[in-house]
């Protein structure tokens, strides 16, 4: 079964690990070095978790993972073409002793005039080892020969709960129209989830959210008309900065 076929019957793919160790050392190394150098970029998020959503600003670096060559292709190809920069979220489960906990949403209506309903993917990248002792990302599967279900519990005892687990270096991609959420497990002291969590648009839909700004030297500035393109569709967050700080940078 083909990426696509699975999605479409689901509306997620588990990819398996895709980064090498040494890529997953690279970013876990960034992931740590951003929580040390900035820690002023970080803040509570959701349920138990801290979160930077703007680590384009406070390690660039991180472009590295969001244009990875072994997922970008993959993105698009289920997006049905070139796709847009939408935000990034480094995010921190720490260990947890109360109740397990979730919280089902979806981030966006489905887009009924996408081959696959979607208007926006998220690529949820492991960097550290998830397990069933583990926080993990969860969803609830749904197929594009079946309705949308906008009651939660109705899609819940339709589609049941997918828990994605795997070794540091596992990466999903998901429709973020589909039922989902952060599972919130009793855990032992150190045991800590760490993740990257990326979304992706079409280039001609409005912008996702403004939970992350681009910088001027990705979208303005760099001398890649790709990546001008790419991280070119600027939310008002993004917007506001340029008003406050108008110069060209360098």
């Amino acid at each position: 079964m083909t990426n696509r076929t699975f999605f479409a019957a689901n509306g997620f793919v588990n990819l398996g690990k895709v980064l090498t160790d040494e890529e997953v050392g690279q970013f876990l190394e960034l992931f740590d070095e951003d929580r040390r150098r900035c820690p002023n970029f970080w803040r509570p998020y959701g349920y138990h978790q801290m979160a930077n959503y703007d680590p384009l600003v406070s390690s660039p670096q991180i472009d590295g993972l969001i244009r990875h060559p072994q997922l970008l292709p993959r993105i698009e190809e289920l997006m049905g073409g070139a796709v847009c920069f939408g935000e990034i979220g480094l995010r921190l489960m720490p260990a947890y002793q109360g109740a397990l906990h979730q919280q089902w949403h979806r981030d966006k209506p489905h887009w009924m005039e996408h081959p696959l309903r979607m208007d926006y993917i998220q690529l949820m990248v492991y960097l550290s080892e998830v397990d069933e002792g583990s926080h993990c990302f969860s969803l609830s599967p749904e197929s594009l020969a079946d309705p949308v279900l906008e009651d939660k519990e109705a899609q819940l005892a339709r589609g049941g709960q997918y828990h994605l687990q795997g070794p540091a270096g596992t990466c999903a991609l998901f429709n973020v129209s589909v039922l989902h959420t952060a599972t919130t497990r009793p855990t032992p002291a150190g045991r800590e989830r760490k993740t990257a969590q990326i979304y992706y648009g079409h280039r001609h839909r409005p912008y996702l959210a403004n939970d992350s700004a681009i910088p001027a030297t990705l979208w303005r500035d760099h001398p890649d008309p790709e990546t001008r393109a790419f991280y070119g569709v600027l939310n008002e967050r993004t917007r506001l900065w340029l008003a406050a700080f108008p110069g060209k940078a360098g």
